[in-house]
């Protein structure tokens, strides 16, 4: 019989609504449940594409004995940490600082009043390794509980009370200058893995907000070393397993230091934040590898991961089945040298070749991801095309990964702004389409009559939960992106709507932000962190939409904002910038900035206005905004008493509050948008 979960919109959720454990989704229900019973709360917390997740429910919650020991003795809560992340942040925060590592799954035991006091993350069915068992653990806790309970409620009360007086100490409200900028940027390059690119040893994670920061910084100073170790990292995770050589799109990271193997999730937030870096490195270098790789991973997005209501779905599973039945990690995407010849035939040896693919292969069994290994060497271009479409028919066969159909709004934002600018670079207007489409979901679904944002969706239907920092931040975005490449002001102005939001919600009198509105549901404590993670932090992405917001419309609140949230970035980029990364590319175009760049014609079909607007949004000054449109339109902001030249298109650019004389000749515009 189904559980509580059966009635949830989570895929996750819904994955576990059939285990013998009676799991209860997040609410006050719950621990009130826990109140009346006199028993703790076990917190479970992961995510669809989770692989240890699943197997910590395969071998623990599908379990009758151990899900029976759950019912007696505890009150359990499943949480999606995708759905919630200012749950999954406020537990994490705690797990690391007791234990010193995080991870999921993420399981967490509290007292009826939400206070954590024993932390873990996957926990086997039996000892081993030095971990006890799922069992003993839970025998433990229950001990403890029964028979200790003001030893453990003391404890629960200290841990809380040290997690609710931490403060960021963000080092004021000056937004960060060239020296910090610099520092960063040697930061980066002590860290740095020239043979492999990337930053750090494995595993190794896709560096796309640090990636985006040295490419605003070679276009703001000049900086080679910036661009070589951008382009490097880009160029090694290509031809690296990471990247699905056949159908596009990167898998979530590395185990190993040289990208060959990866954990085999899909996510569309790092698909969306590395087609948008391809697309800008293309836009920097002329690269065809950079813009293969970034139409390649646009149209992954939109064939894999589009909903039926125009929005993105947010992963395919690592795991599928392996032809027998079992789910296994990756066997969707790893071959044999048997399983080439079987579907190549004499092309087998060329493609064993091409791929990397060994005899005794390079993942598990024999199995070979497959890779670009030969930087060198002539193939046949046409004999390998007709490889890599074998190859995909043939894995077209196989049991497909699942997928996670959630719409979370903030990683729709990442993927609008990716769509929109790879569209326009590359004259794709079926992927601008696309990024209007998932737009206008959620303007639809997502965005109540106040404007506030729900944070999720699934098959039409709108989740209960409300947006965080990342989703107003990461929404804009998309928005002020599209306003770019469409010339269209609706979107600036439901970006407008949603900045309002973080100014009215987010923001403190000392200009720090947080992770959740000042109206939300109160937790053990108001999660807050300024740094990177999978994604942009809400705090510094706020600073990004709202800077460009105000060069879109001189809104002098929002430049304000903006500039007093950057000073964390002062006070912590020369320090940590792998982890800052998106905060110091904010940073380079606030240092530029940024520019501002009206193109106006006679109508919006007008050649040469339309010439001039692909030059614009080519170039390559850090952050620069642009409006499109009529002459003298109040279509947007910066359109206004922007006159044709002599009759005919122009452009205007603006740079702190100084303007060059308008430009008529798209050479003259790419010079001033390029120097």
């Amino acid at each position: 019989m189904p559980n509580r979960l059966a009635h949830e919109t989570s895929p996750y959720l819904l994955q576990h609504a059939d285990n013998p454990v009676d799991w209860w989704p997040w609410s006050e229900e719950a621990f009130a449940e826990a109140r009346r019973r006199g028993v703790s709360v076990l917190l479970s917390v992961g995510y669809s594409s989770c692989h240890w997740c699943h197997v910590l429910a395969r071998e623990s919650f599908e379990d009758e004995a151990v899900a029976a020991y759950m019912n007696e003795h505890f009150v359990s809560i499943k949480v999606d940490r995708e759905e919630r992340p200012d749950v999954d942040a406020v537990y994490m925060e705690a797990v690391q600082a007791a234990t010193g590592q995080g991870g999921w799954p993420m399981t967490v035991f509290l007292t009826p009043d939400a206070e954590p006091f024993y932390f873990g993350t996957y926990f086997p069915p039996v000892p081993r390794h030095g971990m006890p068992s799922f069992r003993q653990v839970l025998e433990g806790v229950r001990s403890a509980w029964t028979d200790r309970r003001d030893e453990v409620a003391e404890v629960a009360g200290k841990i809380t009370r040290d997690l609710s007086q931490r403060e960021i100490d963000y080092g004021g409200t000056e937004a960060p200058g060239e020296e910090e900028l610099s520092g960063a940027l040697l930061g980066l390059t002590r860290e740095y893995d020239p043979q492999r690119g990337g930053f750090g040893g494995a595993p190794k994670f896709p560096p796309s907000m640090a990636l985006e920061f040295l490419l605003r910084h070679h276009a703001r100073t000049g900086s080679e070393g910036a661009l070589e170790m951008a382009r490097d990292t880009c160029e090694r995770m290509a031809r690296g397993g990471i990247y699905d050589q056949l159908a596009g799109g990167f898998a979530r990271y590395s185990v190993d230091r040289e990208w060959v193997v990866p954990h085999f999730e899909k996510m569309l937030y790092d698909n969306a934040l590395l087609c948008r870096v391809y697309a800008h490195l293309w836009r920097s270098t002329g690269s065809e590898l950079a813009r293969r790789v970034a139409v390649e991973t646009a149209d992954f997005m939109v064939r894999e991961l589009r909903t039926g209501e125009g929005g993105f779905a947010s992963a395919l599973d690592a795991d599928s089945d392996d032809g027998t039945g079992k789910h296994v990690e990756g066997a969707y995407y790893v071959w044999t040298p048997a399983q080439l010849t079987e579907v190549l035939g004499e092309d087998a040896e060329l493609a064993a070749q091409y791929f990397g693919v060994t005899e005794d292969g390079t993942f598990e069994e024999g199995q070979s991801v497959l890779q670009l290994p030969q930087s060198e060497g002539v193939f046949d271009a046409e004999r390998v095309d007709s490889v890599k479409s074998r190859l995909l028919e043939a894995r077209s066969q196989r049991p497909a990964p699942g997928r996670d159909d959630k719409v979370v709004a903030a990683w729709n934002g990442l993927a609008i702004a990716a769509l929109a600018e790879t569209g326009a670079y590359f004259d794709r207007p079926d992927l601008v389409e696309a990024a209007v489409s998932a737009a206008d979901l959620l303007v639809r679904l997502h965005l109540d009559e106040h404007a506030k944002l729900a944070r999720t969706s699934k098959d039409g239907q709108v989740g209960a939960n409300a947006g965080v920092l990342e989703d107003y931040a990461d929404v804009a975005e998309g928005f002020l992106a599209l306003a770019s490449v469409t010339g269209e002001g609706v979107w600036l102005e439901f970006a407008g709507f949603l900045l309002d939001h973080v100014l009215a919600g987010f923001v403190d009198e000392s200009g720090a932000l947080y992770d959740t509105a000042v109206d939300a549901e109160q937790l053990i404590r108001r999660p807050q962190d300024p740094t990177d993670n999978a994604t942009p932090s809400g705090w510094t992405a706020a600073a990004g939409a709202l800077l460009s917001y105000a060069a879109q419309t001189g809104a002098e609140p929002h430049r304000t904002a903006a500039e007093r949230a950057l000073g964390v970035v002062k006070a912590l980029g020369p320090r940590v910038p792998r982890f800052i990364g998106w905060g110091l590319a904010v940073a380079e175009a606030y240092l530029d900035g940024p520019r501002e760049v009206a193109v106006v014609g006679s109508s919006l079909g007008d050649e040469g206005a339309k010439a001039l607007h692909r030059t614009a949004l080519l170039g390559t000054a850090p952050g620069a905004v642009v409006a499109f449109g009529v002459a003298e339109s109040d279509e947007l902001p910066l359109l206004a008493g922007r006159p044709l030249v002599d009759c005919g298109p122009a452009a205007y650019v603006c740079r702190n509050f100084t303007c060059d004389a308008p430009t008529t000749d798209p050479e003259r515009l790419r010079t001033a948008l390029n120097r």
